[in-house]
């Protein structure tokens, strides 16, 4: 059989087409869109099952770490095509361990972001200059959204701290990474995944990036007493090293803003190893060594 997710580059129509064949051949896999980002590209949602409480994984936060995407789809065509044949991911019954749960899916929460990484200057629109200059040519390493801000620095969670180490670092505004912006939850792609996150019932949530093969899981003194069991379990999966983000990497995240929100686990995980972008090659030996983790993820 063919699989509709295939090791290559998606820009956002690619990405959305494939998006679109999955729903057309698997129909519970449904779709919607949690919101848009700063040029207007919806910004995905794919759900499976309907439950009391959902398990959500995001992908594509960051330009260069857009392979994270192509992961989490490959993921979500398994994962159905098993739910479909009543068979086995993993060597685990899909149909059973999913029994009365729910998962979401954000495939690409930085579109803009994404599709600058990959193709260059003709992705930034009526910013084309603006964002030239402030990668000095190199759009590969793009990471920020179209208005140079840091979804992954944007969101209410020591957001004034972080922005203090930003500044001491020199990042003063709108930066190809790691400016967090004027103020938390200025970006419309960060207010479109929190406005999701207290409209839906999410048990526990993971932002996929890239690179380091590290599960970092907790954040304060809110996170709860079992996310350290869950992400001991997670490691054992995946061979993945469970590590503490420091400096300039601590506060601001999604997973930093759900933890103190909420009390629920959650988790960043860095998937593959290099230099970012890692190269689409990649993907599927990424893939297999994170699939049996991402199910046992979304089954907890």
């Amino acid at each position: 059989m063919e699989n509709i997710v295939v090791c290559k580059e998606y820009d956002y129509y690619e990405r959305k087409k494939v998006i679109d064949n999955l729903c057309e051949k698997y129909t519970f896999l449904k779709k919607g869109v949690i919101g848009r980002s700063c040029s207007g590209k919806g910004i995905p949602l794919l759900k499976i099952g309907s439950s009391e409480s959902y398990a959500l994984i995001v992908a594509g936060v960051h330009g260069s770490e857009r392979i994270t995407s192509n992961v989490l789809l490959m993921f979500i065509e398994e994962l159905c095509s098993a739910l479909q044949a009543d068979g086995y991911l993993a060597d685990i019954k899909v149909s059973k361990a999913l029994r009365g749960r729910g998962v979401v899916f954000v495939p690409c929460v930085n579109p803009d972001g994404c599709d600058i990484s990959l193709l260059g200057k003709k992705a930034c629109g009526e910013f084309g200059d603006k964002i030239e200059a402030l990668c000095k040519g190199n759009f590969t390493r793009w990471n920020a959204n179209l208005r140079g801000v840091d979804i992954n620095h944007n969101f209410d969670a020591g957001w004034e701290a972080l922005r203090e180490k930003e500044i001491e670092c020199g990042i003063l505004g709108p930066a190809p990474t790691r400016f967090g912006g004027y103020k938390p939850h200025s970006e419309p792609e960060t207010v479109a995944l929190t406005e999701f996150c207290e409209r839906v019932n999410i048990r526990h949530c993971m932002a996929l990036h890239s690179q380091g093969e590290v599960i970092y899981w907790n954040y304060g003194n809110k996170t709860p007493a079992k996310s350290r069991k869950m992400a001991e379990i997670l490691a054992t999966s995946s061979g993945y090293a469970l590590d503490v983000p420091i400096a300039i990497a601590d506060g601001g995240g999604f997973k930093d803003w759900f933890i103190e929100k909420f009390r629920k686990p959650g988790f960043t995980v860095e998937i593959g190893y290099g230099k970012n972008p890692l190269p689409i090659e990649d993907v599927e030996s990424i893939y297999r060594q994170i699939r049996e983790m991402l199910l046992l993820y979304i089954i907890m």
